[in-house]
């Protein structure tokens, strides 16, 4: 199968990575003047792994459209919008996108696949996504995982699950498009929480963080039309490993070097997205006070220990 990789950060040249690896043809996409494609195209390798040479790197997007039968997208989920606006310039039809961000768009509050299909006829061009726990560390080690793909085309996430499913990443079928995607992206509020707790010297309550983590996004996830059991599968709960308490989770790192008075130069998308789980929590009044509280850190300068204190602090209730 041919398949364009659009973005080479972390995440995105991790997935070319292992597409190929499994026997697929792949090319890697970026913006030609992005230091993280600079560094693949001169070296054929980053910090996290090695290219081989059957992997064509190119800042070339016509090309990489052109040539695809699956488009993978792995970039700042705040700047899809604006990214595929190029990409639709190109004819998409018969085309599978693959999301593998997980955010939600802060201005407007719409899930990654909303966004996309702003721009495309489903009919024609559907829309998947690929969420789940893993960092590219582990798997190029030969760390094995599990993932989800999800698409509300059926046929789509079954060829997708059936391609790129291996011995390191076990698929399974996503059920609820909705639940999938709001549960990937809040997970990372989640993380930045967890990184304020182990700054705080708190890291014994990352268990009631959790519990309690994980049954407000099923809130949400409900009040959005989606399956509240999604928060508790692999796209949510199912990641909080990776991003609670690996070391390499930058969402995690953020909210620790946050509490410290440490400046983080990398991408954490857990901070756009507690501004968008934020709006949606008003507009569909549903009661979020760990987004609430990182939201307040981030937007509002209330001092971590005092917001994350209020939680423990809140009023007596049954805890189902």
């Amino acid at each position: 199968m041919n398949v364009s990789v659009l973005g080479c950060g972390r995440w995105g040249s991790c997935i070319a990575w292992y597409l190929d690896k499994i026997g697929h043809n792949v090319m890697s996409c970026g913006l030609a003047d992005a230091p993280e494609f600079i560094q693949l195209e001169k070296t054929h390798k980053n910090d996290y792994l090695v290219f081989p040479q059957s992997i064509e790197v190119s800042s070339d997007l016509q090309k990489a459209v052109d040539r695809a039968e699956v488009i993978v997208i792995s970039i700042s989920s705040q700047y899809l919008r604006s990214y595929f606006s190029e990409i639709a310039q190109y004819n998409l039809d018969n085309k599978i996108i693959v999301l593998c961000m997980k955010g939600v768009e802060a201005t407007t509050g719409k899930r990654l696949s909303e966004v996309v299909s702003d721009f495309v006829d489903e009919n024609k061009t559907p829309i998947a996504v690929w969420v789940g726990p893993g960092h590219p560390q582990d798997y190029v080690r030969g760390i094995p995982n599990c993932m989800v793909i999800d698409s509300n085309n059926h046929a789509v996430k079954e060829k997708l699950v059936s391609e790129f499913t291996s011995e390191l990443i076990r698929f399974y079928l996503g059920t609820d498009l909705i639940g999938s995607e709001i549960g990937a992206a809040a997970k990372n509020v989640i993380g930045i929480a967890a990184g304020m707790l182990d700054g705080l010297n708190y890291t014994s309550l990352k268990g009631a963080l959790m519990a309690r983590g994980t049954r407000e996004i099923s809130r949400l996830i409900k009040a959005l039309g989606g399956n509240e059991m999604s928060a508790y599968g692999l796209c949510h709960l199912g990641d909080y490993e990776a991003t609670l308490f690996s070391p390499w989770s930058h969402n995690r790192k953020y909210g620790e070097d946050l509490v410290k008075g440490i400046k983080f130069e990398k991408l954490a998308e857990g901070v756009m997205t507690s501004k968008a789980l934020y709006k949606l929590g008003c507009d569909y009044e549903v009661e979020l006070p760990i987004v609430q509280s990182i939201y307040s850190v981030l937007f509002e300068n209330v001092d971590a220990k005092e917001a994350l204190g209020k939680l423990f602090m809140r009023s007596v209730k049954k805890e189902f």
